[in-house]
């Protein structure tokens, strides 16, 4: 099927793809504090992750993005779940969820923030980002069963997030 062929309209609703990305050592997570100059999610603690870029598929880019993020090289990676966020507004955002193991535990300051190991039993108690409550268990589940999840985010009026499992 050529590109002319992919249904590809300015009518169509469009998404930028983006990556998270949870790395685990024995009983930690790698989570990243957004530096407080950051004008997205300043001083919140999230998973790693970013933009994909041209040419690159999900998985690519989440390793891309761990390597830029922490320098460590990721053996394998694994889809955990989609998710589809419409603010309302085009284009939308579509979310590829990737777990792995880490090889090492390496922290530290990097222009985006402060990296640091959590005990996956304390990272609620940190604040995190507004979906990360919703998104946690569903990350977990992951690790035990290897089903992914499918989640849509919606807002309400109040601009309140909306989650729901497809």
């Amino acid at each position: 099927m050529g590109r002319l062929h992919q249904g590809v309209s300015k009518d169509r609703w469009a998404v930028i793809p983006r990556v998270l990305c949870f790395l685990f050592h024995e009983n930690e997570v790698l989570l990243m504090r957004r530096a407080s100059h950051r004008a997205v999610f300043p001083d919140r603690y999230n998973g790693l992750g970013g933009h994909v870029e041209p040419g690159e598929d999900l998985r690519t880019a989440a390793r891309r993005e761990i390597r830029e993020e922490t320098g460590l090289e990721i053996g394998t990676l694994q889809l955990a779940g989609l998710i589809l966020v419409d603010t309302g507004e085009a284009p939308g955002v579509l979310i590829g969820v990737f777990v792995g193991e880490a090889p090492e535990r390496r922290t530290g300051m990097t222009a985006e923030g402060m990296l640091a190991w959590v005990p996956m039993d304390q990272v609620l108690e940190l604040p995190v980002v507004e979906d990360f409550p919703e998104l946690w268990p569903r990350v977990l589940r992951f690790r035990e069963t290897r089903e992914p999840f499918f989640l849509s985010y919606t807002y309400d009026p109040k601009d309140r997030l909306i989650v729901r499992e497809g």
